[in-house]
């Protein structure tokens, strides 16, 4: 399978880019500067300084099977990484043709902002990244792609277990975590594999 990352070079991307690649598969990393990755067999690497950049966009879109999303910043204050990225992604596969999204938002975004003491400790930390999640999420509902928004709590740095629940009801509370290494094993199962399409599962251990 063809498979593009986009934010190949966070946790959860790296984590999707290597465990594709033991997989067999064909994956295309997206990153800002060349030497972001180490060189593997079946990994492209596309470098993309500014994911504004549409045209860009859709080369690396372009004859994929499947596009996965984990984009993400450390940056402080307003930010609109996530929704600028995913604005131009939908442009692409729109042009391209090519139908299968995955994304990573989080628990606490659009809907699932429950009001619980969970997410409201996460929208008075985080509250600009979780904002740019809600905008995010509005441009893809609104899109024709076959989507999936995957919903993760904390995240942590554990191995892969293959060990998880799922699920769009899944109860999230403030214990709740899922390792970078089991979200990548969810994307790429969901990649390969739709249960969830037009869906908006939580996932957590």
């Amino acid at each position: 399978m063809k498979i593009v990352v986009f934010g190949a070079t966070g946790g959860t991307g790296r984590e999707t880019v290597t465990q594709g690649l033991a997989a067999g598969h064909h994956v295309t990393a997206v990153v800002r500067r060349p030497d972001a990755l180490p060189a593997a067999p079946r990994l492209q690497i596309a470098v993309l300084p500014d994911l504004n950049n549409v045209e860009q966009v859709h080369g690396v879109v372009d004859g994929r099977d499947a596009v996965i999303s984990a984009l993400g910043t450390n940056a402080r204050g307003p930010v609109s990484v996530c929704t600028d990225g995913v604005r131009s992604i939908l442009v692409a596969m729109t042009r391209t043709g090519v139908r299968r999204l995955i994304v990573v938002s989080a628990h606490g975004a659009a809907e699932s902002n429950d009001g619980s003491f969970y997410t409201r400790s996460l929208w008075a930390m985080l509250g600009h990244k979780m904002r740019d999640k809600d905008e995010m999420e509005k441009l893809i509902r609104a899109s024709d792609v076959d989507w999936t928004i995957v919903r993760p709590p904390a995240l942590t740095r554990k191995p892969r277990t293959g060990h998880y629940h799922v699920g769009t009801d899944l109860k999230i509370r403030l214990t709740s975590t899922i390792s970078r290494a089991d979200l990548a094993d969810f994307l790429l199962r969901e990649a390969t594999t739709p249960n969830y399409t037009h869906q908006a599962p939580r996932i957590a251990v």
